[in-house]
């Protein structure tokens, strides 16, 4: 069963490049030959034939040759599928559960899926949902269904003809993603009293659907089911492909944008929106909104472990404000918050939108933009768009949607609105260029339970994800993550068999801290599911240095053992430390650029939950994708409202920065609206 449940995420979630070499290696050792070749003298036998195929060698051999690929120099696409076959078949073995949402390993490990603590108010199962005023879910319709459902709805509607190709729906604005940036510019358009139709691929859950199981919950929340990998498998991207989006399965962090960066953004990239009073109204109405508050009545275990390591060391330990009541003590906010109580746009900006009148519809995949010539444009610009073609996933569904509107917009996220552009045919060259990551480089701490005080209570996967931050430079802060068992088993190092045991064994009570940094080195979408990045040199010693930080307060806060991800197991025993051996060890503290780098026999898996600035704004289409409104240089009426337009990295959480530039942008556009419908 692993065997197979690997096999389907290698073929569904890898890139081909990658299930081509997997293919290839393989067969390779499937060969007497091809195994001679990648495992030497382990492969040898003591009669005829003399050498085994690696199925047929011994158990420990074929360990000592995942050790020897593991640190392997001179043979990089033989790392590179080492590091997918470990990161697959470790997430399998801890995320993914029976027919009775069970997994036979998690006792063993000190694992359980969230249950509400005592006191904590539970979402109640409500067979209204918030958003069912509004929600056309088209997977579970047919032609005549789908098109009853969108009148129904207000919206104007012409069947297709038998031999055409589209069903023709009219409306006056068309969004392509539901989530930060989208969301909120439904809600400000229908406020306006526009009919706003927003296309989501993903599907529409509410607290109840939520099971908090790590498998299921990353298969139909997240982007490629949370397998994604750059390119060059050197850094693990989460993001959000459900009604929501980043905000439905984001870890609450609800941190404004820091004001050194809008004066940057606006001096620097010469955009005036982030210097301006309305800039600053648009995070107060948006925090205002999801009611975001400083306060948290009490910590979990991992941000109690940063609190307490600052603390010894005299360093300041930021709460973090979040979106969410101060009692929130949910550790599973990441597969949706099963208690209802973080107010992502799911629960907030589209409960308004469909309020007044919106209609979401999910399982709906936008293709392309329309265009047709603007002969009448005054700003230059070539093309305007007329509305979008989407593709519904049900079979009952023949036909695809025409939606024709005044004005379209691109909210699909830094990931996706880049392919969408493309494959409408835009061709400014900063689409799909320029994205940041913010890489995040982790240290994990070991703090066992017979040493356990009142002060470090707790599991690591309980309480809320962020709610303590510590700023190490003006461009790295050190937070802490949400890892359930699958994520943490994909990502921290392999050494052997009986070592991964014990790093499992301890999981609940390993806090980790990571790194976090403003990058400035540039990486590029090529395409769905296609994304290139390697850190800058400076970034790398932006992690070096972060990551140095975060092992000290590891060590300051008590823990037994810490180390790194680092792909040689780099590990410190606290016990009886002296500062020499602490700085030492310090010193050895490397975060790689990847495989690449000429230290390949030490490399570490970096992470990203923030993808930003592949559709920059710029004050020219030299400097960018879309100007400073929002709007595409090439095309009159097509808008993006998402992160990807952020010009750089913004260094912090960037939820409420791409919903306070929604808000400003979606607030200038329902503006354009009533300007043209007055002449």
């Amino acid at each position: 069963m692993l065997r197979e449940q690997v096999a389907e995420l290698m073929v569904t979630r890898c890139i081909r490049e990658a299930v081509a070499l997997a293919w290839v290696l393989l067969w390779v050792l499937s060969t007497r030959v091809g195994t001679l070749l990648l495992c030497g003298r382990l492969c040898a036998a003591g009669g005829f034939p003399y050498v085994r195929k690696f199925a047929d060698m011994p158990p420990e051999r074929r360990e000592a040759a995942l050790q020897r690929w593991n640190r392997v120099r001179w043979l990089f696409p033989l790392r590179i599928a080492f590091a997918i076959v470990k990161i697959l078949c470790h997430y399998v073995f801890y995320a993914m559960v029976n027919e009775n949402s069970e997994n036979p390993y998690w006792k063993a490990i000190g694992y359980s899926v969230h249950e509400p603590r005592e006191g904590q108010a539970e979402a109640a199962p409500s067979p209204s949902r918030p958003l069912d005023v509004g929600v056309v879910e088209t997977r579970l319709l047919n032609d005549n269904a789908l098109l009853r459902s969108l009148v129904g709805r207000g919206l104007t509607v012409k069947p297709a003809a038998s031999d055409a190709d589209h069903h023709v729906v009219q409306c006056d604005a068309v969004i392509v993603g539901s989530g930060c940036g989208g969301g909120v510019a439904a809600a400000v358009l229908a406020s306006a009293g526009y009919k706003v139709v927003v296309v989501e691929k993903g599907d529409y859950f509410t607290a109840a659907d939520y099971s908090s199981i790590e498998g299921p919950s990353m298969e139909r929340l997240f982007e490629r089911g949370g397998i994604f990998c750059t390119s060059n498998v050197t850094t693990m991207i989460f993001t959000g492909a459900t009604v929501g989006g980043g905000s439905a399965v984001n870890w609450s962090a609800s941190i404004r944008t820091p004001r050194e960066v809008t004066q940057e953004w606006a001096r620097e990239h010469g955009l005036p929106v982030f210097a301006s009073p309305g800039y600053v109204q648009a995070m107060d109405a948006v925090c205002d909104r999801l009611s975001v508050t400083d306060g948290c009545r009490e910590e979990g275990f991992q941000n109690k472990v940063v609190r307490r390591g600052c603390e010894a060391l005299g360093l300041c330990a930021d709460a973090v404000p979040r979106n969410s009541s101060e009692g929130h003590f949910c550790g599973s906010c990441n597969f949706g918050c099963p208690t209802g109580d973080k107010r992502g746009t799911d629960t907030t900006w589209l409960v308004d939108a469909v309020a007044r009148g919106a209609v979401i519809l999910t399982g709906c995949k936008a293709e392309h933009f329309v265009f047709e010539k603007n002969s009448s444009s005054g700003r230059g610009r070539g093309k305007k768009c007329v509305g979008l073609v989407a593709t519904c996933a049900s079979d009952g569904v023949s036909k695809k949607l025409r939606i024709e509107a005044k004005v379209s917009i691109a909210a699909c996220g830094a990931l996706m609105t880049p392919p969408l552009l493309r494959s409408s045919g835009l061709k400014n060259r900063h689409i799909g260029r320029n994205l940041h990551l913010h890489p995040v480089s982790m240290a994990w701490g070991y703090f066992p339970e017979s040493r356990q005080d009142p002060q470090l209570a707790g599991k690591c996967y309980e309480g809320g994800i962020i709610t303590s931050m510590h700023r190490v430079t003006e461009r790295t802060i050190i937070e802490t993550p949400a890892l359930g068992p699958g994520a943490f088993a994909a990502m921290v190092p392999w050494e052997s068999g009986r070592d991964m045991k014990e790093r499992m064994r301890r999981y609940s009570r390993t806090a980790h801290a990571f790194a976090l940094v403003r990058d400035r080195g540039a990486g590029f979408v090529d395409g769905e599911g296609r994304v290139r990045f390697t850190p800058s040199r400076e970034d790398v010693e932006e992690l070096r240095h972060g990551l140095r930080r975060a092992l000290r307060i590891l060590v300051a806060a008590g823990a037994a053992e810490v180390g790194t991800h680092r792909s040689d197991g780099q590990r410190l025993r606290c016990k009886g430390l002296r500062d020499e051996d602490l700085e030492a060890f310090l010193d050895e503290v490397t975060v790689e650029k990847g495989p690449m780098h000429s230290r390949a026999d030490r490399w570490a898996l970096l992470a990203s939950a923030h993808q930003m600035s592949s559709c920059r704004m710029g004050s020219s289409p030299r400097d960018g994708a879309v100007d400073g409104r929002g709007e595409s240089w090439e095309a009159e009426g097509l808008y993006v409202c998402d992160g990807s337009l952020l010009p750089t990295a913004v260094g912090v959480n960037p939820m409420i920065t791409i919903q306070s530039i929604a808000y400003c942008l979606s607030k200038g556009i329902a503006e354009t609206l009533a300007q043209g419908e007055k002449q």
